[in-house]
Formats: structure tokens, C-alpha cells, sequence
């Protein structure tokens, strides 16, 4: 298992910028509004030599009541209990406050190994705090700028102190550029590598229980939950094993209309989740059975983003132990679907509990199921066979007395299912008759729920010049 860092500190001293920093990515939600964090966030760090598992975590609040700020102060310290060197950061600018010393004694109290980080140590203006630093009685701290990548030689210097040098390393991980690059090859890789965890996102409304249901999943608190609609701010992704297959489940904040979204805040969050779907390979919708529409205008357009992204889909009607007609919400989901939804036509829809723990099991084979069909590749010779019975049975139409000819298809790829055409006339061929053949495939070869592509491909004239 590898070594891991924990970064902790109170509200707005740059934990989830130094967490950037380490990882090489935007993977952490950066603003300046304090408290933005909540759950706790784990990526692969590197410091030149080094390479370790790294937690960003809530700024810490000192309450102990039943307060969200009180669930997050929990969440920290599970962080704390699973780390083997703790990061204590501090606003240089700012420094020493009350909360920096009740969070000093309690990692004193703890006894764990901690490196203490003035943090915001650009220019002049830090230097009373990194003096002021010596006071919580850490030892000597390390003057940082995460925002501009400074002083990450001493950071490292500290650290390696306590955590043992990554022999494999090739040295290249000082994190002075967060590499966007990075993040379209994963995005890029996640949707069409065969082998590797199967990525798995969990998207909906806010307060549709997607939190409660992860933590069911994997059996443990992991996650930040609440009465309180809109917890969850940022994508949180966590590794897990179910039936000897290995899994990245992703929570997503909820997603809300793009008009009641005002706040600079709940934009970015609704990108970090947009960008989660990005990332999938089969996406959960989770809607609530009580409603009196299953599936809202929300629930469709997140359902359509899901499709136009390529990614496999399945529907979990949450709350389904609370729901007072069930035949009722059933027959209102599948009629939505089929008048809404078409392209998706034999989604699987499971009833589950996430409270309760009910129907995770179903939930999962239909999550494997919807990931096995996004991966089927149909034979040429069988495709072509069944071109044929398609247009002897339905034609293509015949614009100005010519007969569009669709001469032969083969599949180009999978991740979706995608399937190339060579027609006689494509700018001709009219949707509807894309939409006959996008169903027949699916009935056919039995391809249910999954986004199914076509494209079409000008077919060459055998009297073509060079032909």
C-alpha cells in the first residue's frame, strides 16, 4: 500500500490547491468562498522522488453536534486515522489563529507524524505569519506558495524525512505546472481502454440521495450525507472492489437547471460533475420514486448530456421504500422515457433504497450488464446480412426518382456501439429512417439502453475517374 499524506487545516488556507499541486491535476475544487471542500478528496501525489497517496480534507471546524460543519470535522478525522504523515497548513498571511491551535493540539494529541506548512508565503506579506508559526509548537514550518508553486523543495525535504523515496520514480514530480494534458489522456483512455477499473458515476438532482446510495455501496461513511440539499460540491471519486471486480465510483454534486444556477460556486461544481460524466463509463441517474414526476426536465436533460457523451445509462428509482404507488411511479417513468427519451429505448431502471441498502444488488448486474452491451462488437458479415433484410422489408425513400442505395455496413468501433454506412446519397437519407435503423439494431443485436451511433459514408461510383 502506498504512503499517505493527509492535508489538513482550517477553511481557506489552500489545502485543495496544494492537493492540485501534488496530484498535477485541477482535480479539487478551488475558490475563494471559505469551507468549499467537504468531503474528503484522495489522488496519486508526487514530490520529486516521492510518489504517495494524498488526502485534501474539510477545513476543520471545532464543533461536535450534529452540524454539517460537525460531519465534516468527522470526515477529517477518518483522514487523520488513515494517514501516515499529516500536512498542517496555515495562512502565512493571516497568521496564527484559534483554530490553528486547537487543530495543533489535537495532532499533538494524536501523535502522529506532522509537517507544519505556512501557506500564501508569496512576498513580503507572510513573513510575521511563518515567524508566528514557531508558536504551535511543531517544529519548524516550511514557507509555501501552492498557488505559484514555491518552496516545494523544502516541502520536500520535509516530507521525505518521514516517507521513504519512490526507487521506480524518474524524478520528474515537482509539480510547478498542473498539467492539463493529463486530463484529456485519462479522459480519453477511462472511455476506450478494455481492461482497468470500470468507471462508474453516480449523477441526479441535489437531494436525491446519490451520497447515501455510494456509502451503501461500499459500507462505510466514506462519503459526506445530510438532510441538507447541495452537500456535495465536487466530484469525489473512490476505488472499490464488488465481486472480485475492481470499480472508481464517482459521486457528483447535484445538477440544478442551468437558469437557477447563479453563484460562481455552484457553476463550477455543476462543470466538475459535467466533466465526471466525461470520465464514465456507465453512468447511475438517480431520481426519486416519490415524485410526482419520476423523471423531472432535469433528470431528462442530465439523461441526454449522459447520451451525447457516449456513456452507458441506468436508471435507480431512489426511495422506492417510501413511495406510496408503486405501480403508478413505474407506469409514469416508463411513459416519460418512451415520449422524452427515445434514444435510450430499454434502459434498465432499478428500484433501490439507498437508505435501507435495498436492491444494490440488482443495481450492480445492471450496471454490468449496461457496461458488457456499451462493449459488443456485432460480426460484418452478420451486420451485412441484416442490412439487407432491414431494406427489403422498409426501403429507403426515393428522392427525385432515385432510390438512395445503402450498399454496406460494418462496425467502426465500440464505447459506444458505432456502426459505419456506405450510402449513395447521405446529406438525403432523412433522420427517420437513421431512427429505423438505430432501432432495428438495437432489437436485433440486442443492444438495449446503450447510445448507438450511425455514420454515413459517401460510397465511391464504380464510373468515378481512378476507379
Amino acid at each position: 500500500m502506498p504512503q499517505t499524506v493527509a492535508i489538513v487545516g482550517r477553511p481557506n488556507v489552500g489545502k485543495s490547491t496544494l492537493f492540485n499541486r501534488l496530484v498535477r491535476k485541477r482535480l479539487a475544487l478551488v475558490h475563494d468562498q471559505p469551507g468549499v471542500t467537504r468531503d474528503r478528496r484522495e489522488g496519486e501525489g508526487r514530490l520529486y522522488g516521492l510518489s504517495f497517496r494524498v488526502i485534501d480534507t474539510a477545513g476543520f471546524e471545532d464543533a461536535t453536534d450534529d452540524s454539517l460543519e460537525a460531519r465534516m470535522r468527522a470526515q477529517t478525522e477518518r483522514a487523520l486515522e488513515a494517514a501516515d504523515l499529516v500536512l498542517l497548513l496555515i495562512d502565512a498571511r493571516a497568521g496564527v489563529t484559534p483554530i490553528d491551535e486547537v487543530f495543533a493540539r489535537l495532532l499533538r494529541a494524536r501523535g502522529r507524524p506532522v509537517v507544519l506548512v505556512a501557506n500564501k508565503c508569496e512576498g513580503s506579506r507572510g513573513e510575521a505569519g511563518l515567524l508566528e508559526a514557531y508558536s504551535l509548537g511543531l517544529g519548524e514550518p516550511v514557507a509555501l506558495s501552492a498557488e505559484h508553486g514555491l518552496g516545494l523543495a523544502d516541502l520536500d525535504e520535509a516530507v521525505r524525512s518521514y516517507l521513504s523515496a519512490d526507487e521506480d520514480s524518474d524524478g520528474d514530480g515537482d509539480g510547478d505546472e498542473v498539467r492539463e494534458a493529463d486530463e484529456e489522456e485519462d479522459r480519453t483512455s477511462a472511455a476506450a481502454r478494455p481492461e482497468g477499473p470500470l468507471h462508474l458515476a453516480v449523477v441526479g438532482r441535489p437531494n436525491v440521495g446519490k451520497s447515501t446510495l455510494i456509502n451503501r455501496l461500499l459500507g462505510e461513511e466514506r462519503l459526506l450525507t445530510g438532510p441538507e440539499a447541495g452537500i456535495t460540491r465536487d466530484a469525489i471519486a473512490v476505488p472499490w472492489r464488488y465481486r472480485g471486480r475492481e470499480l472508481r465510483l464517482v459521486d457528483t454534486a447535484g445538477l440544478r437547471r442551468r437558469a437557477r444556477i447563479t453563484e460562481r460556486l455552484e457553476k463550477i461544481s455543476a462543470a466538475d460533475s459535467l466533466r465526471a460524466l466525461q470520465f464514465a463509463q456507465v453512468v447511475v441517474l438517480v431520481v426519486e420514486a416519490e415524485a410526482s414526476a419520476p423523471l423531472e426536465k432535469q433528470d431528462l436533460a442530465i439523461a441526454r448530456q449522459v447520451v451525447d457523451e457516449g456513456r452507458a445509462l441506468v436508471i435507480a428509482l431512489n426511495k422506492w421504500d417510501i413511495c406510496a404507488d408503486k405501480a403508478g411511479a413505474r407506469r409514469a417513468l416508463a411513459d416519460r422515457l418512451a415520449r422524452s427519451l427515445p434514444q435510450t429505448r430499454g434502459v434498465p431502471v432499478v428500484t433501490v433504497s439507498a437508505l435501507r441498502g435495498e436492491g444494490l444488488a440488482r443495481l450492480m448486474d445492471a450496471v454490468f450488464a449496461a457496461y458488457e452491451v456499451w462493449n459488443r462488437r456485432v460480426p460484418t458479415a452478420s451486420l451485412n446480412r441484416w442490412l439487407a433484410e432491414v431494406i427489403a422489408h422498409h426501403p429507403p425513400p426515393a428522392p427525385a426518382g432515385r432510390r438512395i442505395r445503402l450498399k454496406y455496413i460494418t462496425q467502426a468501433r465500440t464505447r459506444p456501439p458505432t456502426f459505419a454506412v456506405s450510402c449513395s446519397k447521405p446529406e438525403a437519407l432523412p433522420a427517420s429512417y437513421l431512427r429505423y435503423l438505430e432501432n432495428a439494431l438495437r432489437e436485433d443485436f440486442d443492444l438495449p439502453g446503450t447510445p448507438i451511433r450511425i455514420h454515413l459514408k459517401k460510397s465511391k461510383s464504380p464510373f468515378a475517374p481512378g476507379t
